[in-house]
């Protein structure tokens, strides 16, 4: 078992990402962005200067949090596809120079205009999702599909449908505690329901390969945004049920890694991301040895 983290929450710049995590006591960062550019997307140049950094310091990125298929991409726009592919191509040669094997993607975004359980949309998802972890496959890598505002974050059913329908080795789950609190169940007849963190992170128990610490509590629903209202908070501290899941995860044997990831001061999609960097530092310290206090006591 280790710790990691979104350390772009603790730092707009790769120094700063590298500190919090030395102060963390702590040896690896799920990377996403640095200096606001996603790692499979900084020109090369800079990619080479942050293998540099990272050979330096001893520090090493243990997964790409990457944009493919995120709940930006609409499964019915070819131009979106293209865009993960294109994503993915770039991650898969970087991954191997630092010898990272997992890529954080989704299943494209949810959507609110057409029903998601049309055999014919599903069937789109599904052959463009299998054309990215067929890549991942070919390069030796794990696909870690999260539980976000995507296709197979509505539910833990579309989430086992995905699974059933890909049945590949190499495409595993990433389960995140806090974003069930955030995303709604929109199935026919069940609309805005809001899902329970630990009765989803049961039912796809077995496949979980990796773990994002988020914890919050529920505002209201945003009928027009993607995501919908929280108030994030320590971990713990809201209704993520992460000590409860942290408990069954460590009494079922698991030995993966938990990755924090705040939000507290900075949500990630938000336009201002860039402001308060030092509050932002401090958060992400605190929320890791506040995250590392739960495991110990448990």
């Amino acid at each position: 078992m280790y710790y990691t983290g979104f350390a772009d929450e603790a730092g707009f710049g790769l120094e700063a990402q590298i500190q919090a995590t030395k102060e963390l006591g702590w040896t690896c960062i799920e990377s996403r962005s640095i200096d606001g550019v996603n790692i499979h997307d900084l020109p090369e140049d800079q990619f080479e200067t942050v293998v540099g950094m990272l050979n330096d310091s001893g520090i090493t990125i243990n997964c790409f949090g990457s944009t493919v298929a995120n709940w930006s991409r609409d499964p019915r726009k070819e131009e979106d596809f293209q865009k993960s592919l294109a994503e993915l191509r770039r991650a898969l040669p970087r991954m191997e120079k630092l010898g990272c094997t997992m890529i954080r993607g989704m299943s494209f975004t949810r959507l609110r205009d057409a029903s998601l359980y049309s055999r014919e949309l599903e069937e789109t998802i599904f052959k463009k999702l299998k054309s990215l972890v067929q890549l991942c496959e070919e390069a030796g890598v794990s696909y870690l599909h999260e539980n976000c505002a995507n296709y197979g974050g509505m539910s833990s059913e579309h989430t086992l449908r995905l699974v059933e329908e890909i049945n590949s080795p190499h495409f595993k789950l990433v389960f995140d505690t806090g974003n069930p609190l955030n995303s709604v169940d929109y199935r026919e007849g069940h609309q805005g329901h809001m899902q329970d963190s630990f009765q989803f992170y049961s039912a796809v128990k077995e496949h979980i390969a990796y773990v994002h610490i988020k914890d919050g509590v529920f505002k209201k629903i945003q009928p027009d945004e993607i995501f919908n209202a929280s108030d994030w908070c320590y971990p713990g501290e809201g209704e993520g049920k992460v000590r409860e899941i942290v408990t069954d995860l460590l009494q079922s044997g698991y030995d993966g890694g938990f990755s924090i990831e705040p939000h507290m001061t900075l949500v990630y999609h938000e336009k201002d991301s860039r402001s308060e960097e030092t509050l932002k530092y401090a958060n992400y310290v605190e929320y890791g040895r506040r995250f590392m206090k739960i495991v110990e006591s448990l």
